[in-house]
């Protein structure tokens, strides 16, 4: 018998609480269906061992259940960043939690699991539930701790309809110049940092005139 997946747990990132989505006794398929327009909708999919693990197994269901093949989407792994920026102990999503103070993922044992499998136990499930809507969260305070140091995937400035050189973390505006670089092809490249997030980031030299024009204005 073909392996299925149990539940899937989503939170959008403005939201206070996490979703949850429950296989139909055994059938995944309309678990699936109801994943798709979510998945397109997204900018962007955080997941810590998404691009190996969780999106292989979604693409793997659509193809089982004749599904359509969800859209090129922006992924951001944070296993990923771990192990390109950082050197911690261990990679696995509980650590870099505990790490970073936080309580951790919650207990399960393999009893839940054959409880949900075997016998369609209604608390098996909703303890499964809880547990995957606490990875959610505590993937959310992972993400937001080590963006910090990754290069955004998506300028959230530009997406907010502002210009180039506002801060692609968090859109702010209240952002000062922190040095200019130039590249071996004699590119000039100005170092920004943020105001607000404090971040540091690269603008084009036409995005810096632009910049230096709204100062000015």
């Amino acid at each position: 018998q073909e392996r299925a997946i149990i539940c899937i747990c989503y939170k959008w990132e403005h939201e206070k609480r996490a979703h949850a989505l429950q296989w139909d006794k055994g059938c995944d398929k309309k678990m699936i269906e109801a994943f798709l327009p979510i998945a397109e909708e997204a900018d962007e999919l955080v997941a810590h061992n998404g691009d190996k693990f969780d999106l292989k197994w979604f693409q793997t269901r659509c193809l089982k259940h004749g599904l359509p093949p969800t859209n090129e989407k922006k992924t951001v792994d944070t296993l990923v960043i771990a192990r390109r920026r950082f050197y911690f102990n261990s990679n696995k999503l509980d650590y870099i939690a505990k790490f970073l103070g936080l309580d951790g993922k919650d207990e399960t044992d393999f009893g839940m699991w054959q409880d949900i499998v075997l016998n369609n136990c209604p608390r098996a499930m909703a303890r499964m539930s809880k547990y995957c809507k606490r990875d959610v969260y505590l993937l959310e305070d992972v993400w937001r701790a080590l963006s910090a140091y990754h290069k955004p995937k998506t300028h959230a400035g530009v997406e907010a309809g502002r210009d180039k050189w506002t801060c692609p973390h968090c859109a702010s505006e209240t952002v000062s110049k922190s040095k200019t670089r130039y590249t071996t092809a004699g590119t000039v490249q100005h170092q920004m940092r943020c105001g607000e997030c404090h971040r540091y980031y690269s603008i084009s030299n036409k995005a810096f005139q632009d910049y230096l024009g709204t100062r000015v204005d």
